[in-house]
């Protein structure tokens, strides 16, 4: 069977370094002895290094080409491969509802829906692994101060330690994308409950970074008015990056209180 071809439109840059592949396979390694959920697998080239860990597997693909190519390929996964949207699928039901692992070289067009996907299920997911654009990846590590610290920073870091593990050049992907891209780790940290209204927690982080330039003062304005007294409050002089997550929980019990009076 010919090579699958890759297509723009569903974000594909097949990886060609098989010493990368082996590498980003070895991620999964941080939290052995659970199945593991590969996103992505095109014409399997990190399938083909999960297989020998011997742990349960599954792969889920789009690309009707990639699923014929690798129910050729890799026989072995029998009805471990999934022929399905990962961002509609009900994670749940995956493996009979025990955790997993979560890895793949990302589709680059849907990789941050992903990670907030993952979030749904971070109960699931104690580990998340794989390969997405570097811009996305220091997102999700970046420190409070930090330019590229931003929603996806926050949210992901309210549950996960994120850990930015290596640089992966264009060359190695055919095609290559305009952009590098890097290998990250998300291990599960060890809160249980934020301690705070999620709902409003998540409306807040969004809100005030969709207008990330201005003070708190003025980017909460969707969500608590400028009048209403809290918001003289000197932690409404800065801006949204400068907050941790420890931060914005504190910030979000201080607002809910604010909306009740």
């Amino acid at each position: 069977m010919k090579l699958v071809r890759p297509k723009k439109f569903l974000g594909q840059h097949f990886l060609k370094d098989l010493r990368v592949a082996q590498d980003i396979a070895d991620t999964v390694d941080a939290c052995p002895d659970i199945p593991v959920l590969e996103v992505g697998p095109g014409m399997g080239v990190l399938t083909q290094y999960l297989l020998p860990k011997g742990r349960p597997l599954k792969v889920v693909e789009l690309d009707f080409e990639s699923v014929a190519y690798l129910r050729e390929h890799f026989p072995q996964l029998g009805e471990g491969i999934i022929e399905q949207d990962f961002l509609k699928m009900r994670l749940d039901e995956v493996f009979g509802g025990s955790p997993f692992v979560l890895t793949g070289n990302y589709p680059y067009n849907i990789s941050s829906q992903i990670f907030f996907k993952m979030l749904e299920y971070k109960d699931l997911i104690p580990c998340c692994t794989g390969m997405v654009q570097k811009e996305v990846a220091e997102r999700m590590a970046a420190r409070p101060g930090k330019k590229t610290y931003g929603i996806l920073s926050v949210l992901v870091q309210a549950w996960y330690s994120v850990e930015y593990l290596f640089t992966v050049d264009e060359h190695v992907f055919n095609p290559p994308p305009k952009v590098k891209s890097a290998v990250i780790r998300m291990t599960r940290n060890d809160t249980r409950e934020l301690g705070c209204n999620e709902k409003l927690f998540r409306q807040i982080v969004k809100t005030t970074f969709n207008q990330r330039r201005k003070t708190l003062r003025n980017s909460i304005s969707p969500v608590l008015d400028r009048a209403n007294p809290l918001c003289a409050d000197p932690i409404f002089d800065k801006r949204p990056e400068q907050l941790s997550v420890e931060d914005f929980i504190g910030l979000t019990n201080r607002v809910e209180k604010a909306l009740q009076v």
